[in-house]
């Protein structure tokens, strides 16, 4: 993100309005003709699959709501354009940082943030809320319509093994995040 002098800072918006700070960034920097200053507006997203309704839906979540990242110049101190419209664009609160002056964040960062967008359009995650205890029916897979309890919770894996009751007996069985869904 750190090319030609553009180094990444970090906006903070109004919860919700992410998407229309955006929008009014990029058709400021078209009408004022500063592509040279702010090269990039991106709203940090993830994309997530989770079960609604007994259907596997797959969409965005915003894993920083309230705050969008912006590649720019800030260089010049005497040229001020970047800095002044993303300051006087509604709904922004400010940049985060120390000081009165916008502080680019560490590329590193960046990186992680760009990578971690890139790795969720690839795989999206499952999202999910399964706890130990928690009374599951399974809606997938061989064991399908079958009831029980959560067991453990498998993060890394994403999966959940579940005890249920197969003639008589319970009986562990591991299903995917989404195979299963709170009764």
């Amino acid at each position: 993100m750190a090319e030609n002098g553009k180094h990444g800072f970090v906006v903070h918006t109004y919860s919700g309005y992410e998407q229309r700070v955006k929008e009014f960034v990029e058709t400021q920097v078209q009408e004022r003709g500063i592509q040279d200053k702010i090269a990039e507006v991106f709203i940090p997203v993830e994309n997530i699959v989770e079960r609604k309704k007994g259907k596997t839906v797959t969409s965005e979540k915003k894993f920083f709501p309230g705050y969008i990242l912006v590649r720019m110049d800030m260089d010049d101190e005497e040229d001020t354009t970047a800095w002044e419209v993303l300051k006087d664009t509604p709904r922004v609160t400010g940049f985060v940082g120390p000081g009165a002056k916008p502080t680019p964040i560490p590329q590193e960062e960046v990186d992680g943030i760009l990578q971690r967008i890139q790795d969720s359009k690839e795989a999206p995650q499952p999202q999910f809320s399964f706890q130990p205890g928690d009374h599951v029916r399974i809606v997938d897979g061989p064991f399908s319509d079958f009831t029980g309890d959560v067991d453990e919770v498998n993060e890394d894996k994403k999966t959940v093994r579940v005890k249920v009751a197969i003639f008589g007996r319970e009986t562990p069985v591991e299903v995917d995040f989404l195979q299963a869904e709170r009764v």
